[in-house]
């Protein structure tokens, strides 16, 4: 992997990762365009750099993060986590296969536009307006809606931002709670990429993530500089959507979906993109 492609995977992951349209699914697709998508390097970077997507969240809402005074606000996360956890580890080949497949992308996300272009209508009464408000059995609930997001171009963001808001939220405790959620399940899916998965060496061999990260100085390099890239690309994506949300609500990512949906469906029929 080159720098420019480590670095164009990374804008897009910063710039998604947040946002209710599907980091996973876009980064499929830039990786397509790139024609790296199939590579095992590339599989794992597209894991990898979400630590600096995470290290964004960290920094944004620091205080939070080390208020050791709310254990409460830890259990939370902690207890939300686990259904992330138990479906990542019984289904990871599942899962990996999906993760090449640009069609899945294409209909998930047209799918997800027309939900997201109702769903300021579904939830108009909240009833929890601070994070400490919200329960342990709702924090699970949310954690278990963050689940539909294995499918690409479901988007965890949406999926634990609607599971919120189902769960009596309002639409930005949920996208906080969603923002903070994403720190220990980014982190566990990262450190499982990187320490636990097996990755094909491209000789015939298996590589723990670290060891195939570990392997090229072009890797080392793609890596840095695409965390860089992401966390700062993430402050800002993070900071763009609270003030979005707050005046505009979803509708307008649902029609994003939708025409980025029939775009991809397009390519594919096209050739220029291969499933």
């Amino acid at each position: 992997m080159s720098i420019f492609e480590a670095v164009i995977i990374a804008i897009v992951e910063g710039l998604t990762e947040f946002l209710p349209v599907s980091s996973t699914g876009h980064m499929i697709v830039a990786s397509s365009l790139l024609g790296i998508h199939k590579e095992e390097f590339t599989k794992l970077f597209e894991v990898a750099i979400q630590l600096g997507a995470i290290m964004a969240v960290v920094v944004l809402y620091w205080k939070k993060f080390i208020d050791f005074k709310s254990m409460a606000f830890y259990i939370k996360l902690g207890l939300a986590v686990i259904p992330a956890l138990l479906l990542g580890f019984l289904f990871s080949d599942q899962i990996d296969a999906l993760l090449e497949s640009p069609l899945t992308v294409a209909i998930t996300l047209l799918l997800g536009g027309f939900i997201l272009l109702y769903i300021d209508r579904a939830f108009q009464h909240p009833a929890i307006h601070e994070e400490k408000e919200i329960s342990f059995s709702r924090a699970i609930i949310i954690g278990a809606w963050q689940c539909l997001a294995m499918i690409p171009g479901v988007s965890r963001s949406a999926a634990s931002i609607i599971g919120g808001m189902q769960q009596k939220l309002s639409r930005n405790v949920a996208a906080e709670f969603s923002f903070f959620l994403a720190v220990p399940t980014m982190a566990a899916a990262t450190g499982y990429s990187l320490v636990l998965k097996d990755w094909e060496n491209g000789t015939g061999g298996l590589q723990k993530g670290y060891e195939l990260l570990l392997s090229s100085s072009e890797n080392i390099t793609a890596f840095v500089v695409g965390n860089i890239v992401a966390f700062v690309v993430a402050l800002l994506a993070i900071r763009f959507f609270i003030g979005f949300l707050q005046k505009h609500g979803f509708r307008w990512f649902g029609y994003y979906r939708i025409v980025a949906g029939i775009i991809l469906l397009i390519l594919l029929w096209t050739g220029v993109i291969h499933n």
